[in-house]
C-alpha cells in the first residue's frame, strides 16, 4: 500500500513519461489523470516492497496502448478518409488527354452552346435556373442543350469538321455584331 503523498511525489516523473508517450500536452494530462485514478482504484494490488513509479508507469503504458488500439479500431472503422487517401490515384494520361480534347473542342462551339453546356453539364444547374439566368424559356434551354451536345459529339467524332465549324461560328458571330 502506498500513501497519497508518495503518489503526488511520483506525479512529475509520470507526467514526463506521459508526454513521451502522447507527444501532446493535453493528451498527456488526460493520461496522467487516468493513471492516477486507476492507481488509486487498484491501490490494494500494490506490493509494499515495489517501486511506485515502476508500478504506475506500467499502468500508464497499458492505458496508453489500450487507448491507442481503441482509437485505431473505431476511428479508422468509421472514417473512410484514410482508406480513400490510400486508394486515390491521379488521373491517367488517357483521361488527361481526353479532357484536353474536350476543352479544346468546347472552344470550337458557338458561345451559346458553350454557355449552355457549362451551366447544365458542368455546373449542374437545373433547366429552370438556367432559363431564369439567361432570360429564355425552358424549352429553349432544352433545345440549345440538345444541339450543343450533338455538336460537341460530332466534333469529337470528326475533329476535321471542327475547323470548318469553328470558322463558321466565328463568321456568324461577326455578322451578328455588324
Amino acid at each position: 500500500m502506498f500513501t497519497q503523498k508518495q503518489l503526488i511525489e511520483t506525479t512529475p516523473n509520470l507526467h514526463k513519461f506521459a508526454l513521451r508517450l502522447t507527444r501532446n500536452g493535453a493528451d498527456a494530462d488526460d493520461l496522467l489523470q487516468s493513471t492516477i485514478l486507476r492507481a488509486l482504484e487498484k491501490q490494494h494490488l500494490f506490493e509494499t516492497d515495489s517501486n511506485l513509479f515502476s508500478w504506475t508507469s506500467k499502468i500508464m503504458f497499458n492505458l496508453f496502448v489500450s487507448s491507442y488500439r481503441r482509437k485505431m479500431k473505431f476511428e479508422s472503422q468509421y472514417d473512410p478518409q484514410a482508406l480513400l487517401d490510400s486508394q486515390s490515384v491521379e488521373a491517367s494520361q488517357e483521361t488527361i488527354c481526353d479532357l484536353k480534347q474536350v476543352r479544346s473542342t468546347m472552344a470550337k462551339l458557338s458561345p451559346d452552346h458553350r454557355e449552355i453546356l457549362m451551366l447544365v453539364c458542368v455546373r449542374e444547374m437545373r433547366y429552370e435556373d438556367v432559363a431564369t439566368m439567361l432570360g429564355i424559356p425552358v424549352g429553349t434551354v432544352r433545345s440549345r442543350l440538345s444541339r450543343a451536345r450533338d455538336s460537341l459529339q460530332s466534333l469529337l467524332d470528326n475533329p476535321r469538321k471542327g475547323a470548318h465549324l469553328h470558322a463558321y461560328a466565328a463568321a456568324s458571330s461577326m455578322q451578328m455584331a455588324a
